[in-house]
């Protein structure tokens, strides 16, 4: 029992960052239909605009969060509107390619820059060792910083969505895109936001890993990128709440599994449960099975 509640912690911890990442696949595709296979490259740069605030500037880690955030939120509108917003009209496979093709891009654009090399991330965060239950848990301070900033910036989210006039033009969107233009929501406007939103989380997710994990590198973001997609699509993809579940099962489920010996085939386990999942509820844990009228 012992062994289990500390390994639920760590995977509460490592599912945060999972949710984080996994809400902007849901968002942009609850807005456009689009898989944004570029998101865990955002995650990979906002990881490296913090490794250069916190070495360079000597930046404290909050400060180094926002900014990362706000660069972050930019390069993802600058995306939307370069590489997404041209084929928004397109096909599925055109839109894929050229998601796939961003990824890329911002994988090896910063392999040119900064060098395929492992940066050690500063320790803006020092570790502390707290005990719980008379010391039958063991929690570093550092779990507690990224699971509290994880529900803050949750919460945060929910906010907008549910109670901001930006919100409600997102939602509107989701639902019919050309009633709500009808109604004089500017899509485009819209669409920016989202790409902002979903990628200033992804940004925080990488500045998070950073000083939790201390290494990054430029390719750090494709698995992760793949686990956040695997825990968007079994809460049910373009639900947030759908997104923010899959992301602590799955952060849970790799971490147990870990620890009771099969390390080695967690990633085959994440997957796993997946084509499960798809098989048997193709929405999603909490999507609902939608009929269209023809």
């Amino acid at each position: 029992m012992k062994q289990l509640l500390q390994q639920l912690i760590n995977g509460i911890s490592l599912g945060s960052i999972y949710a984080l990442i996994a809400l902007g696949y849901t968002m942009v595709y609850g807005i456009i239909n689009l898989i944004n296979f570029a998101h865990g490259d955002i995650y990979m740069m906002g990881a490296y605009v913090g490794f250069a605030l916190t070495t360079f500037l000597k930046l404290g880690f909050l400060p180094s969060l926002l900014i990362s955030m706000l660069v972050c939120s930019i390069l993802g509108v600058i995306i939307e509107k370069v590489a997404y917003k041209p084929i928004r009209n397109s096909t599925r496979i055109a839109a894929l390619i050229t998601a796939i093709s961003v990824s890329l891009f911002l994988q090896y654009i910063m392999v040119y820059f900064v060098k395929p090399d492992t940066r050690t991330f500063p320790e803006v965060l020092k570790s502390k060792i707290l005990t719980l239950f008379n010391g039958k848990i063991i929690v570093d301070i550092k779990n507690i910083y990224i699971i509290l900033i994880t529900i803050i910036l949750m919460m945060g989210l929910q906010y907008i969505v549910h109670k901001t006039k930006v919100g409600k033009a997102m939602r509107a969107v989701s639902l019919d895109k050309d009633a709500a233009e009808l109604m004089g929501i500017d899509i485009n406007k819209t669409i920016s936001i989202t790409f902002a939103i979903g990628s200033a989380l992804a940004g925080a997710a990488g500045v998070l890993v950073g000083v939790y994990y201390n290494t990054i590198n430029p390719l750090m973001g494709a698995g992760p990128g793949l686990k956040a997609f695997v825990a968007a699509v079994l809460g049910g993809i373009g639900i947030i709440p759908g997104a923010v579940f899959g992301g602590f099962f799955l952060g849970m489920t790799e971490t147990l599994v870990s620890a009771y010996g099969g390390s080695v085939f967690k990633d085959a386990v994440a997957f796993s449960i997946l084509i499960i999942v798809l098989l048997l509820k193709p929405n999603g844990l909490l999507g609902k099975t939608v009929k269209e009228k023809v």
